[in-house]
Parts: structure tokens; C-alpha cells; sequence
């Protein structure tokens, strides 16, 4: 990534009065600002459908950052002047005409123009093509792209179709948040410029790894969104399969963007393919139904609004995953995600093999094999479980966590995951975002899965909301031996 000063640019975010711009998007520009203001000049000019003026507007936005920001990041300063580079046009996406309304917010010189698309994936090829006739792309846009792109791989071949009409594959940023995470970089200097964790990160020592993506709340005020999606689409396709990449890639030849992608896509095409005869046994699809959260009731999926009383929609997956080549032969990578959950976490848990011959008198039974936890959400942190002698006489072993995370860092706050990505695009950096190869190797992967559900009529598996997931989840890990992590209660 680029460290360097904001430079001149439009950025119009379609979506723009939507719950990722209002929650994150937003949020991420206004830390931008903060961390480095904006020359004089710079437009963010949010995109939605309704009537709105912009004082309203920027009244819904102040509200929203108040409600989302950390109280220590608001400044009343900050937000009076990070709102001068706001303004709002109403536009419907599906009628090229409306586009007209845009011309007056852009620049005439040639910064750079980011055109961020957090819409349904169904109108990127209408929102580009807008553009284009209107001829609102320059050779300096970019266009960024939000997940999921496509609800297979067929879809998401025409929407590279549709945008290859219109932008270049350099200008194409297909973002996956998660990759913009600090403790996901940490992750590859740990790997790559550590002999003591590269040497061991084979099917030699490593006996499994878990990958989980785990949230306490439900679907919230989006049902109808994942009516049409789901968990396999939303979370699986995207952020489980990027991070098993970071983990498994071999070293790239050098931080080129393309080379790193060149070692992801690798991964992708070493995935041991899914078919009809072995889903049913390495795939687990379920749905919350009501149960306690945070000692809080909890209405089950198919209670919630925008929801089908009768949907087979799955809202947790877990998936045994095999990577056939040299350094991972045999090894699983155990995949979950779910909401309804115990707690909203990310983790990578990275378990160790059995030491062969245990010679001390504390059972071994008592003792945790090695692990190394990388935590990405809630709290970010690098732990490596070991054993340990606990003081005293005797040779009384233990566990003991060493942390690996940067233990000084003052009150220098570390950059959000979109807010480093945003600015990644504004200075043409595309290390951190999928290209279109990886993104339609992914689909190919997933959409057998996606086939065998529609193909069959049983209904997911299902768990209370409060649980881990439905028991099928803890047997896919049981018949290996292995147990799911769970992390600090």
C-alpha cells in the first residue's frame, strides 16, 4: 500500500444514503479526512433514490456517524468541515436520463473520479453504462465494486462483461473488506518474513486450520437482501475464501499487486472441488430459529421482516475444506459462518500437530496443543498458545498465551479496514482487491454447492439463536478429532 497525502478526486457513491454508506462507508471517509483533510476541491457526492435535500441529508449522515464513530473520534470542528466536501443527488439508477443531475458535482480536471457502487450487483451494468453515455468516465476513474458481485459465476461473468465495456481491468477494484484488515497484512510479514512460522506452515506440523466468521446479530432490516443471498453468497464466496487464501498462498515473488493475486488464485484452482456425491458430508447448512442472545429474545429467521415464513435460505454454513497440492496435502481448512451467534468474532486458528512422545507427569490430556489465534474482529491481536512451566517446584506444565501483536502503540489509533482500502483506490493501489480471474475461480468453486441446495428440497439444519451453530457443524469437526475453537467467553 501507498502511504502518501489525499490528492485532488471525486468519489460519488452510489447506495450513497444506504445502510453500508450511512454505517461504514461514511464513517471511513470521515476518519480519511480527519487522519489528512481533503484539499480544497474534493467532492463526495452520495447517490440515492429519494428527494432529499442536502441539509437533510446531512443532518440523517452527522446522526449516523454519531451513532456508529468511537465517542473519542467525533469533533464537532472535524464534522463542520469534512461536511462542505458532502453533497447529495437524487438519481434512479435504471433511468440513463436522471444522470444528467450528476454533471454539475464532478470536476472538469483530471483527478481522479472513484465511482463506488454499493448497490445491488443486478444494477452495475446499468449504473456503468449511464456513465458511459453521459461520458462521465475518464481514463483516471475507477470503479469499485462491492460484494457479492453476481449471484454465481454466471452472473458475475456478465457484470465483468458489463464493466469491461467501460473500464479497464486496472481500473476494476473489486473490494472484499476483510483483506483491509491490519492483523490480515500482519499476517503475511508474519508468514513471510519469519523463518520460525514459514518453515513449520506445511502438512508437516499443521494438523488443521479453523476459519470463522461468527455474528451475534440476525438479518436485521435485511431480509429481503438475504432472501436473495444468503450465507454462502454473502459470507462464504467472499471473505472465508479470501482469508483461506492469505493463509495458504505461497510466497510471491515480490508485494506487485498481480503477483500476490497471481499466488491467491493458486489457492483457488488447488481446491479439492465439491460435488453432489460430498457435500452432504463436508457441507452444513443452517438457520436460526428464536432463542437468547445477550440475554435478549431473539426472533427466529423466518420471523423476520422481509422474510419467508416457509424460507430455506441458510443463515450459517460450515464447509470441510481440502487444498490439493504439496504443502497442504491432508491438511482440512475448517470454514464457518453464522449469525445468531454467541458473539460477533473473526478468528484464524492455525492448530498445530500433536508433540509424538509426551514425557512430563501433567496429563497430556489437560494440555492444548500449540495454536496460533489470529483475532480480526471484534479486537484485533496475534496470540500463539504454548506450554508452559508453572512456577513453583516440579515440572508442572501449562498454557500460556505469548501475544504477537505490536505491543506499543501509544494512542495512535490503527486505520479501519474500508478507510485504508478507500484510500488505496484514490491512490491506485489494487494489492488489497480480487481480480476478476480470482473472483470467477471462487464462483466456480461455490456454485456446485449452490446447486446441490436448489437441486434438493431438505431444509437447512436448525440451531437456536444464542447456540453455535446446529450439532451437524460440531460433528463435521467430531469425526476428525477436532473440536471447534470458541475463543474467550
Amino acid at each position: 500500500m501507498k502511504e502518501s497525502g489525499n490528492p485532488l478526486f471525486d468519489f460519488i457513491l452510489f447506495g450513497g444514503s444506504g445502510d453500508l454508506a450511512l454505517r461504514k462507508l461514511l464513517p471511513a471517509l470521515y476518519h480519511v479526512y480527519r487522519s489528512n483533510p481533503f484539499q480544497p476541491g474534493t467532492r463526495v457526492v452520495c447517490v440515492g433514490r429519494s428527494l432529499t435535500r442536502r441539509d437533510v441529508f446531512l443532518e440523517r449522515v452527522e446522526a449516523k456517524l454519531q451513532q456508529y464513530l468511537p465517542v473519542e473520534s467525533w469533533d464537532e470542528v472535524s464534522w463542520q468541515q469534512f461536511s462542505k466536501h458532502l453533497h447529495y443527488v437524487s438519481i434512479d439508477a435504471h433511468k440513463s436520463e436522471s444522470y444528467r443531475a450528476l454533471r454539475e458535482h464532478l470536476s472538469s480536471d483530471q483527478r481522479p473520479r472513484v465511482f463506488y457502487f454499493s448497490t445491488h450487483s443486478s444494477l452495475y451494468g446499468q449504473i456503468a453504462s449511464s456513465l458511459g453515455s453521459h461520458d462521465f468516465i475518464t481514463p483516471s476513474s475507477r470503479v469499485v465494486l462491492e460484494k457479492p458481485i453476481g449471484r454465481n459465476l454466471a452472473s458475475a461473468q456478465t457484470i465483468s462483461g458489463q464493466m469491461s465495456n467501460y473500464f479497464t481491468e486496472s481500473q476494476i477494484y473489486r473490494i472484499d473488506h476483510y483483506l483491509g484488515k491490519e492483523t490480515v497484512q500482519n499476517l503475511l510479514v508474519l508468514r513471510f518474513a519469519n523463518p520460525l512460522f514459514e518453515s513449520l506452515w506445511n502438512h508437516h506440523y499443521i494438523d488443521h486450520i479453523q476459519i470463522s466468521v461468527s455474528e451475534s446479530i440476525g438479518v436485521e432490516s435485511r431480509g429481503e437482501f438475504y432472501e436473495e443471498t444468503g450465507a454462502l453468497r454473502d459470507i462464504v464466496q467472499n471473505h472465508l475464501l479470501q482469508m483461506l487464501c492469505i493463509v495458504a498462498m505461497e510466497p510471491p515473488s515480490n508485494l506487485d499487486p498481480d503477483r500476490i493475486r497471481d499466488e491467491k488464485l493458486k489457492v483457488l484452482r488447488s481446491l479439492r472441488p465439491l460435488q453432489d456425491g460430498n457435500i452432504n458430508h463436508q457441507v452444513v447448512r443452517g438457520q436460526y430459529t428464536a432463542g437468547i442472545v445477550d440475554g435478549k429474545e431473539c426472533l427466529g429467521y423466518c420471523e423476520e421482516e422481509g422474510v419467508s415464513d416457509s424460507s430455506n435460505v441458510e443463515t450459517f454454513v460450515a464447509l470441510k475444506v481440502l487444498i490439493d497440492n504439496m504443502r497442504w496435502s491432508g491438511v482440512p481448512f475448517y470454514l464457518r459462518t453464522g449469525k445468531r451467534l454467541p458473539r460477533r468474532s473473526c478468528e484464524i486458528v492455525v492448530q498445530f500437530k500433536e508433540i509424538p512422545h509426551w514425557i512430563f507427569a501433567t496429563a497430556k490430556g489437560q494440555m492444548m496443543n500449540n495454536q496460533l489465534v489470529i483475532t480480526l474482529q471484534p479486537n484485533e491481536s496475534i496470540t500463539l498458545k504454548l506450554c508452559g512451566k508453572r512456577l513453583g517446584p516440579g515440572m508442572d506444565v501449562r498454557t500460556i498465551d505469548l501475544n504477537l501483536s505490536p505491543s506499543v502503540r501509544g494512542n495512535k489509533r490503527s486505520p479501519e479496514a474500508y478507510e485504508r482500502l478507500l484510500l488505496d483506490v484514490v491512490n491506485g493501489d489494487q494489492t488489497l482487491f480480487l481480480r476478476q480471474d480470482e473472483l470467477e475461480e471462487a464462483w466456480s468453486w461455490v456454485d456446485p454447492i449452490l446447486q446441490h441446495w436448489e437441486s434438493t428440497s431438505a431444509p437447512p439444519e436448525y440451531y437456536a439463536a444464542g447456540t453455535w451453530g446446529p450439532a451437524g457443524a460440531t460433528l463435521l469437526l467430531a469425526q476428525d478429532g477436532s473440536v471447534w475453537y470458541e475463543g474467550v467467553k
